[in-house]
C-alpha cells in the first residue's frame, strides 16, 4: 500500500466519520423535533437534548420553537392596524340583529403536536385564521349588537376559543390556540353618530333605573321603619287600654261585692263621695229645708242654678 492509497483511506475514512457524526443533533430546550426518514415520520416528538438519528439523507432532523407564541390578525393585518389603516371588507361581521360591525381579533398560538404542525397543513397560520374567522362570523351572528359591544365579548371570545381549537384538532394542524382577543368591535363610521346616540340614551337609562333605585332603597326602609312603629305603638296602646279597662273591671267588682254587703250604708257614702267630687266644680244655690233662697250669695251678672 503507497502513501497515496493510505492517504486516501484517511480521507474516505474521514469522511465516513463525519457521515456517522451528522446523525447526532441537538434540541435545544425551547425546542422539539421531528425526525424523518426518507421522508416518513419515524420520531414524531423528539424532547430537548442530545440524540442520535441515521445520518442524512438517511434521516432528516426538522426542529420547531414549541414554546413560542405567534400571532395572527384576524380582520386586517397587523401592518394595517399599526399604519390606522382598515380593510372594511376583511373586517365586517354581521350581527344577530341584522347589525354590521367591525371587528379586529387577535389570535396567539403555538405548536402542540410538531409533527402534524410540519406535514399535515400547508399553511398552518391561514388554515388557523380562517378557522377562528369562521367561528367568530358563527358566534357574532348569534348574537346582539349590543352584547357584542358590551356584556357578552368575553364569552364570545372563549366560545370562539373552543370551537376553533376542536375543528383544528379534527384538522390534525398541530396548533394549540392561547388566546382569541377581539381587540376592537365598532360599527361602520356612517352608523357612529346614531350608535353614540343609543350608547347615550343606554347610560341615561342606566344613571336613571340607578336614581330610582337608590331613592326606593331609602323610602322603604323608612316606610318600613315608620310602620313598625306605629304598629308597636298601637299594640302597647292597645294593651294600656286593657290594662285599664280590666282595672276598672276588677275596681268595679271589688266595689259591687262591698255594696252588697251593707247596701244602705255604701250607697249614702258612695252618693257623699260623689257629691263630694261634683259640687266643688259647679256653681250652686243653697235651699233650707223651709224654701227660703238667700240671694245675697249670688253673684253678680251670674245666673242662678
Amino acid at each position: 500500500m503507497n502513501f497515496r492509497e493510505w492517504d486516501r483511506r484517511r480521507v474516505a475514512g474521514a469522511i465516513f466519520g463525519v457521515w456517522i457524526l451528522s446523525g447526532v443533533f441537538l434540541v435545544s430546550t425551547d425546542q422539539q423535533a421531528v425526525v424523518t426518514r426518507f421522508g416518513k415520520v419515524v420520531e414524531p416528538r423528539v424532547m430537548p437534548g442530545i440524540h442520535l438519528s441515521l445520518p442524512w439523507p438517511l434521516d432528516q432532523v426538522r426542529r420547531l420553537k414549541v414554546q413560542q407564541t405567534q400571532r395572527l390578525v384576524v380582520g386586517g393585518e397587523v401592518a394595517d392596524g399599526a399604519l390606522g389603516r382598515t380593510q372594511p371588507v376583511l373586517s365586517q361581521f354581521l350581527t344577530g340583529d341584522q347589525n354590521i360591525l367591525h371587528i379586529r381579533t387577535v389570535v396567539q398560538y403555538s405548536v402542540a403536536v410538531p409533527a402534524d404542525y410540519l406535514f399535515q397543513t400547508e399553511d398552518v397560520a391561514r388554515v388557523t385564521g380562517a378557522v377562528v374567522e369562521s367561528e367568530l362570523a358563527r358566534r357574532i351572528a348569534a348574537s346582539s349588537v349590543d352584547a357584542v359591544l358590551t356584556t357578552e365579548k368575553i364569552a364570545i371570545q372563549d366560545a370562539v376559543r373552543g370551537a376553533a381549537q376542536k375543528v383544528l384538532n379534527d384538522y390534525r394542524s398541530g396548533v394549540l390556540i392561547a388566546s382569541v382577543n377581539i381587540e376592537s368591535a365598532a360599527p361602520p363610521p356612517e352608523a357612529a353618530d346614531a350608535f353614540r346616540d343609543v350608547a347615550s340614551a343606554r347610560a341615561d337609562l342606566a344613571r336613571i333605573v340607578s336614581e330610582a333605585q337608590g331613592y326606593e332603597n331609602d323610602v322603604i326602609p323608612k316606610a318600613r321603619g315608620e310602620a313598625q312603629q306605629m304598629l308597636e305603638a298601637a299594640s302597647g296602646y292597645k294593651q294600656k287600654k286593657i290594662n285599664e279597662a280590666l282595672g276598672d273591671a276588677a275596681r268595679f267588682n271589688q266595689v259591687a261585692a262591698e255594696y252588697a254587703r251593707a247596701s244602705d250604708v255604701n250607697g249614702r257614702r258612695l252618693y257623699a263621695e260623689t257629691m263630694e267630687q261634683v259640687l266643688p266644680k259647679i256653681r250652686k244655690l243653697i235651699v233650707d229645708n223651709n224654701g227660703n233662697l238667700d240671694l245675697t250669695i249670688i253673684r253678680k251678672g251670674e245666673p242662678a242654678k
